[in-house]
């Protein structure tokens, strides 16, 4: 690399002097939670969440090649759709004290003069740059004898006819700003030294494309989780090149959800655009498989986990999009926090999983308009009294202490006592060609029976359960509110996801809550 002649350094070491990295009007933190994935002891992945606080002043984002144009018509468009929300992204970010880097990659001409590209040409040359950050990253040790999950031979493009192949970007999208204050470039050593001249260890990459440049360009994830950053993808603010006629045959939506899942278990954690913004997440509008969204707020039977692990394999698997809204925390302020509820909105299927908690009355209404429209709902074991906290709830958040028989049908009474003999699970006197019982055999419930006699006359019991000395409780049945499919099941100990018969039931009751055909 020439060297930089004095007059510009002294020029540029003035310039960024002059422009501070932001105004830092916000709080100084950045309140994120990661998602990763680890193997379990039966060998199946897990989604493993943890919540963080970043200083934000020693934070960087880095937006890697939303191009002004792709050659792929697709790949344009839906940068196009993530543009006005990573913008409200970076422009929060940036209040904070983050210091935003765009690298739009073979794109430096265009921004010879930008204030921001001369930022990071002009940085410190960082003494410890490790040599990989100059070229493409190859995998990581942690991905040694792992299946790449999208077959991206023919370049990924969706459309139909395919696009020809060309070079066509000359700069950033412009409906992402540049600040001043921001940098530009596409060099991996750059990024470092800008990194290290701010004493930055953590970083947000969002852009396109994930299974390309976002993961293999010298400034991407896996240099810098090489390079001991802590690195995360921002989600939802992504997209693949992947077409959905190349294996695994799923939708170009599914295609990145399986490289983003793969990011997650063998390269770094995510994060969600809600945890900076609120709102939610961001969706693409021919995303068009039904949405189901998890609502999850209990830590007793750990269905934060087994929930979202049940999705992927059973209902993503079959063409169901799924978002996950996980209360903030299981204890203080935090555990009546639901970050990026707004996707109840959107929801064709809500699925609550929650024990006691408050939301806020907006939240409510939510739920309230969903059912509303005939939308129906699944509730699993403790939805029963998922918005009792019995008025404890904080100032601006309101219980639904009537949930439990107005909308799922049910009347529960406490629980039989745990650590007891197993429920005896067989179905309900006269449901046995119920749609939701497809496949389902009798089976052992591993959860203290609940009691919940007697149900509304709007419901219809499924499935029975009985234990020694005490009278049998329906613990799955169906319910008639207006227009919407109700489905509420009692079982859903953390043991139940690992009999065939309880999974059946849960992937039956999702379908015909969407007027769907019980799969085969």
């Amino acid at each position: 690399m020439n060297a930089t002649p004095l007059f510009v350094s002294i020029a540029m070491v003035l310039l960024i002097t002059a422009v501070p990295l932001s105004a830092g009007g916000g709080d100084p933190k950045l309140d994120l939670t990661l998602t990763s994935r680890s193997v379990d002891s039966s060998g199946g992945v897990t989604a493993v969440r943890k919540s963080v606080a970043w200083d934000a002043k020693k934070t960087a984002a880095i937006v890697c090649d939303m191009w002004d144009k792709h050659w792929c018509k697709g790949a344009t468009s839906r940068v196009g759709e993530m543009t006005p929300r990573m913008n409200a992204l970076l422009a929060a970010a940036r209040d904070k004290g983050v210091l935003i880097i765009h690298a739009p990659s073979a794109c430096m001409g265009f921004y010879k003069d930008h204030a921001a590209r001369k930022r990071a040409q002009s940085a410190p040359k960082a003494g410890d740059a490790p040599k990989f950050l100059s070229r493409w990253a190859s995998k990581l040790d942690t991905e040694k004898n792992a299946a790449w999950p999208v077959d991206q031979s023919d370049g990924g493009c969706d459309c139909q006819p395919r696009c020809k192949s060309r070079r066509a970007w000359k700069s950033q999208v412009a409906g992402i700003e540049i600040s001043d204050a921001d940098a530009i470039t596409d060099s991996g050593v750059e990024t470092w030294n800008l990194l290290a001249a701010r004493g930055i260890d953590n970083v947000l990459v969002m852009g396109v494309h994930t299974n390309m440049c976002v993961i293999g360009r010298p400034f991407g994830l896996r240099n810098l989780k090489r390079a001991g950053k802590n690195v995360v993808l921002v989600r939802d603010l992504t997209d693949t090149m992947y077409n959905s006629r190349k294996s695994p045959n799923v939708s170009h939506f599914r295609g990145t959800e399986l490289v983003v899942e793969y990011i997650e278990q063998y390269v770094c954690p995510t994060v969600v655009s809600t945890d900076i913004l609120g709102g939610a997440a961001q969706a693409f509008a021919k995303d068009r498989r039904p949405h189901v969204v998890f609502l999850l707020g209990e830590r007793e039977y750990k269905t934060g986990a087994t929930l979202p692990a049940f999705a992927e394999a059973h209902l993503a698997a079959k063409g169901l999009r799924c978002t996950f809204i996980h209360a903030a925390a299981h204890s203080g302020k935090g555990r009546n926090e639901f970050p990026g509820f707004d996707a109840v909105k959107t929801a064709d299927l809500l699925f609550v999983s929650v024990r006691r908690r408050a939301l806020k009355r907006a939240q409510l209404d939510m739920i309230r308009a969903h059912l509303k429209a005939g939308k129906p709902l699944v509730g699993i074991r403790t939805a029963s009294h998922a918005f009792d906290t019995r008025g404890k709830g904080p100032k601006g958040h309101a219980d639904w202490a009537d949930f439990d028989p107005t909308v799922l049908g049910g009347n529960y009474k406490g629980h039989h006592g745990g650590g007891g003999p197993a429920t005896k699970v067989t179905l309900a006197a006269g449901a046995g060609d119920h749609a939701i019982l497809a496949g389902v055999k009798a089976f052992a419930g591993s959860g203290s029976l609940y009691k919940v006699r007697p149900l509304a006359k709007t419901a219809t019991p499924l499935l029975t359960g009985t234990i020694p000395n005490a009278d049998a409780e329906p613990v799955a049945w169906t319910n008639a509110r207006g227009k919407s499919r109700i489905f509420y099941t009692s079982l859903g100990h953390v043991e139940d996801f690992k009999d065939a018969s309880f999974v059946r039931l849960l992937t039956n009751a999702v379908s015909w809550a969407l007027d769907r055909p019980a799969p085969k």
